[in-house]
């Protein structure tokens, strides 16, 4: 696994006097670059708002733009800054983001925006072979109260040979990371066969939020009529609460993907 990941502004308030944080709020959406379903409008505003609405302070992004320039010349109310930032506004004080994808006119990737401050990242490339390019973006939070939190924001491949080894790689993640801490795994698994799920399942210390609660991962794709459960959230070393998948207006139309939210408690 390699890494490639852009610098995030770096919080300077004092986090040791702030009281312990024992609930986040959880979001995770496939942005669709900023666009609905065919690509047949731009909604990256609309989108916005809607991500603020739900007041998260940990967001996860899939297929977010880094920067497309035959993009930002066609359209008149293209951001100037990357979506990431213009996505986090004055809302989220910290993002990262984990380019995947390169191509001439720009590149996408995952992003996660954060209220508490990022103490470092790195985005590990899991892309196994041929053109589709894939990353887990790994951060390390500092929230008051705790040692570190990690969120590792995933995107896998359409392959399921593929899937299955960037699972692995995921695995080998989480066991290098500390046995306490708490970690927040979200995205895009397009496990749509449910065998990755099966395969993460055995792991006694991971849990995924719809599945514990409801039986099930969520259905989430496609978003107007969603069929298959592509989208999931899981926890180790935390517990959820109330997980929804957010399935109404403007949510139906600003993407392809339905988004899923959870309140996690420490």
């Amino acid at each position: 696994m390699t890494s490639d990941s852009d610098r995030r502004p770096v919080s300077s308030e004092p986090m040791n006097s702030a009281p312990a944080v024992h609930r986040l709020r959880v979001l995770t959406v496939n942005t669709h670059k900023g666009f609905t379903s065919f690509n047949r409008r731009f909604i990256l505003p609309e989108l916005r708002e809607a991500v603020r609405s739900t007041s998260a302070d940990l967001v996860f992004l899939q297929e977010v733009l880094g920067e497309h320039d035959r993009h930002a010349s066609h359209y008149y109310n293209w951001p100037q800054q990357s979506q990431y930032e213009f996505l986090a506004d004055s809302m989220w004080s910290d993002f990262a983001y984990g380019r995947n994808a390169v191509y001439p006119d720009g590149h996408h990737g995952n992003a996660l925006l954060s209220k508490y401050p990022i103490r470092q990242h790195r985005n590990l490339d899991v892309s196994i072979t041929g053109p589709e390019r894939r990353g887990l973006l790994h951060c390390v939070l500092e929230v008051p109260g705790h040692a570190e939190v990690h969120a590792i924001c995933v995107h896998l491949s359409l392959l399921e040979s593929h899937r299955q080894l960037q699972l692995a790689l995921l695995c080998l993640l989480l066991e290098s990371l500390p046995d306490d801490a708490p970690v927040i795994i979200a995205g895009d698994f397009n496990d749509w066969q449910l065998q990755g799920n099966a395969a993460l399942a055995q792991r006694a210390y991971l849990h995924e939020v719809f599945e514990r609660h409801h039986g099930r991962p969520a259905k989430t794709y496609p978003a107007r009529f969603p069929l298959l459960r592509l989208d999931r959230i899981y926890l180790r070393n935390a517990s959820s609460h109330q997980p929804k998948i957010l399935s109404h207006r403007p949510w139906t139309h600003l993407s392809d993907h339905l988004p899923l939210a959870v309140e996690v408690h420490l």
